[in-house]
Parts: structure tokens; C-alpha cells; sequence
């Protein structure tokens, strides 16, 4: 339990340097996630494909065991064929090799654990998986970045746009207003991105592979979570069931009493 406390509390930290800049503001709205995709199987497949491929490299996520996918309907033999890298083993942690001290140089921060991101990230403007949602879909070219890349959501940002060739290359377009509080003064506002390079995908299909990942992000952060629900669903029943029962028999056991 300590341990996920202290992941969950370095991947607030992380997120926080980010988030400064919208301190004084609402910041951008977060799309919704699609939550149905939380009970698609193969939606839920296809998001550990994609973490496995894209994420794992930089993200660990050390409270997580491969053979903990049992519980998104793949086998042992499935998960070492397509999700294993060489060396690793189906009851080993999602761990990655890069060290610390060189994720600090080339990144500014080492990337956070991402068991608990999901759980992490809710706020004002809706849940873990809305943030995320609209962080991967937020990405566009910034060439006075380190990196290239800015995110909408996070801006400056250390982390690159890891997904670029499945959605391919966007700038963000911003246009000067009068600030309606002071006409003085002018604000920066975001009208919206423009394709630039496209990338393997559709907008729609990269839309629905975001959606994935985020569902196993989710998932991931508590995989009972599905059952957990179902159970909370069942338990209500039997305790309406129950109320019911015991005040009809409470009735009866006083109604000869004056």
C-alpha cells in the first residue's frame, strides 16, 4: 500500500509542472472518454498492445504483472508471444531499464509510474480517463520545444508525442482577443488543431486506439474494478431486499404491543 501511495504521489508531482500554468484559469475543457470501451475485451487488448509498444519504454508500471492480463481474456501463451519483450517473464513486473538519472537528463523529470496514472489525474474538469483522454489526442508541433512538441493540456511539456505516426503531425492554431475583463489587453486563445503530416491512421481510428490505451490505463489502475461494480450492484439488491424484510418484521413483532 505504501508503495502505491508513493507512486501515485510522484505521478502528481510530475503532472503538477505541467498543470502550473492553468493555475489561474479553468484551462481547457477535457473531452469525455468513451467508457463503454472499459467493457470491450478486445478494446482492453488492444490498449495493453499499445502501452506494451509505445509507453513501456520510458513508463514503467511497477505494480502491474503481466499475468495479470489473464483477466482481460489472454492466456500465458498470448502474453509472451505479443507482449513480452526477450528476457522478461509472465509473473515479472512491468518494469523498464532505463535508469533515473538518465531519464532526468533527456526528459527534465523521470517519467512517472503509470499503474495508478488514471486514478491520479481526475479533477475539476472530469475523471482520470477524460485527462488522458484529451492529453494523447493534445499533442502538436512546437519547434521552441526540446522536443518538438507541446500539449494542449500540458503545456511545455517533457514528454514527446510517442504516437506521432499513428496520428501524425498537427499545430495548434491560437488567435489574439481583448481580454473581456480588461480591454487593454489581449489573450491567447485556442481555436483549435490543424493537420499538417498524417499519420497511418484516420483521425476516427486514432481516436478509438486513444480510447483503448486509456481503458487499459484505467483498467490497470484497478483491475477489479469491473467487478468491484457488478458486486456494489448485487450487494445494494440484497440490502434493499434485506430493509424491506426486516421492517416488515419489525412490524410484526410489535404489532400486538400499545
Amino acid at each position: 500500500m505504501k508503495r502505491i501511495i508513493a507512486s501515485l504521489l510522484a505521478a502528481l508531482t510530475f503532472l503538477a509542472l505541467g498543470s502550473a500554468a492553468w493555475a489561474n484559469t479553468a484551462g481547457p475543457a477535457w473531452d469525455k472518454f468513451p467508457k463503454e470501451r472499459m467493457n470491450d475485451m478486445a478494446a482492453l487488448q488492444n490498449g495493453a498492445k499499445l502501452f506494451v509498444n509505445y509507453c513501456l519504454n520510458c513508463h514503467s508500471a511497477a505494480y502491474m504483472r503481466y499475468n495479470r492480463m489473464r483477466d482481460i481474456g489472454l492466456d500465458d501463451e498470448q502474453i509472451k508471444q505479443n507482449l513480452l519483450f526477450a528476457g522478461d517473464k509472465v509473473g515479472e513486473l512491468m518494469t523498464v531499464s532505463m535508469a533515473g538519472k538518465d531519464a532526468k537528463e533527456w526528459f527534465g523529470a523521470q517519467p512517472p509510474d503509470l499503474s495508478v496514472i488514471a486514478r491520479s489525474r481526475a479533477g475539476g474538469n472530469g475523471s482520470g480517463a477524460d485527462y488522458l483522454y484529451t492529453y494523447m489526442r493534445g499533442f502538436y508541433r512546437d519547434e521552441t520545444r526540446p522536443t518538438g512538441w507541446n500539449n494542449l493540456v500540458f503545456p511545455a511539456v517533457g514528454m514527446p508525442h510517442v504516437l506521432w505516426e499513428l496520428q501524425g503531425e498537427q499545430r495548434a492554431i491560437y488567435v489574439e482577443e481583448k481580454d473581456p475583463h480588461d480591454p487593454a489587453k489581449t489573450v491567447h486563445l485556442f481555436k483549435g488543431f490543424e493537420q499538417t503530416k498524417p499519420g497511418s491512421m484516420s483521425k476516427a481510428d486514432y481516436d478509438v486506439a486513444t480510447a483503448d490505451l486509456v481503458a487499459y490505463l484505467q483498467w490497470m489502475g484497478e483491475p477489479a474494478q469491473t467487478q468491484r461494480v457488478r458486486l456494489g450492484v448485487w450487494v445494494l439488491l440484497f440490502l434493499s431486499i434485506f430493509t424491506l424484510i426486516a421492517w416488515r418484521l419489525n412490524a410484526a413483532y410489535w404489532k400486538d404491543v400499545k
